[in-house]
């Protein structure tokens, strides 16, 4: 269903800071000049940072193990071994990374964001350290310390203004494309988008979410992939088809899965899209209108190819 190109919103990593270089075993010419095995470098630091790229993802579906480079050894001479190279990997703004091993989670929502995440091991120490009054001549060294380890989940949810939702069908995408340069798939079938669509409105952030079907909050369809992109969007536009032959029933079985997947989504500000009314019969419409606005006080009927339509919808996000 999904080719190597799909929208990629969680994936497993084990993160690795470098492991410290060992130090070195080694004394002067016939060892009279005594110990003179360097230390070890420190091992390279691993770093997330985010980034408004809401593809990177994708990056890490082949590459699940990540980590910052080993410390150099120490040499001879009493010379240190160079630090591991710092690694820093990218993260789409809004993800939460969650600690596999501990439960501990930290979300990252500010655009170039840069926490440090797994410490680099230290490098360690040559036999030169370990020289002492009771043995001139150690023959051992350290091995140097194993970088910090961290099994993670990194989970995006979207952070978006507005959050396009509703049945399938129910015109979504070609609303986003209308009102901002988004170019989100169209067609007269279910599921023709199977990512989430972004698009941007007065600077705004519009998000175009997949259909909703009735059990989404339960797996069904592709709707337990794609709600949890709903809990950080600020008001919902809830699109229902002038078409529909029960828009309350639509209306309601959308509102259930909200509800069932998270109750705090329904407490979000919402304007009710009745959407297509081009295809309609205008007393359809008024009839649809009437029913709706029992269930939520804030209607608006809208059709891409009806201007006026589109300039109250456009008043009313102006004004949010």
């Amino acid at each position: 269903m999904y080719n190597r190109h799909m929208f990629v919103d969680e994936v497993d990593l084990t993160l690795s800071g470098g492991h410290g270089g060992p130090g070195k075993v080694s004394f002067g010419p016939a060892m009279r000049s005594g110990p003179d095995g360097g230390n070890g470098g420190k091992g390279g630091d691993l770093y997330i940072k985010t980034t408004t790229d809401l593809t990177v993802l994708r990056v890490y579906t082949r590459n699940k193990a990540i980590s910052a480079e080993n410390g150099q050894p120490g040499g001879s001479n009493k010379k240190y071994g160079l630090d591991g190279i710092d690694k820093q990997i990218l993260v789409p703004v809004g993800s939460l990374i969650r600690d596999l091993n501990t439960g501990e989670e930290i979300e990252l929502n500010e655009p170039d964001q840069r926490v440090l995440f797994a410490k680099g091991g230290l490098g360690g120490r040559g036999n030169f350290e370990f020289r002492s009054s009771t043995n001139t001549t150690p023959e051992y060294a350290q091995p140097g310390l194993d970088g910090v380890l961290k099994k993670v989940k990194v989970i995006l949810r979207l952070i978006a203004d507005y959050g396009l939702i509703g049945l399938p069908n129910a015109g979504k995408s070609s609303l986003l494309n209308e009102l901002t340069n988004a170019q989100a798939k169209i067609a007269n079938y279910p599921f023709t988008t199977l990512e989430p669509n972004l698009g941007v409105f007065n600077d705004k952030i519009i998000a175009d979410i997949p259909g909703l079907i009735e059990g989404a909050s339960e797996g069904k369809g592709l709707g337990i992939k794609f709600l949890k992109h709903i809990e950080k969007v600020v008001i919902l536009l809830h699109c229902v088809s002038a078409e529909s032959e029960d828009p309350v029933g639509d209306y309601q079985t959308v509102r259930k899965e909200l509800g069932e997947f998270n109750p705090e989504l329904l407490q979000k500000k919402e304007i009710v899209l009745l959407t297509k009314t081009d295809l309609v019969d205008p007393k359809q419409i008024k009839a649809a209108v009437a029913k709706l606005k029992k269930l939520n006080k804030n209607i608006l009927p809208v059709s891409i190819h009806d201007y006026d339509q589109l300039q109250d919808l456009i008043s009313q996000l102006n004004a949010k």
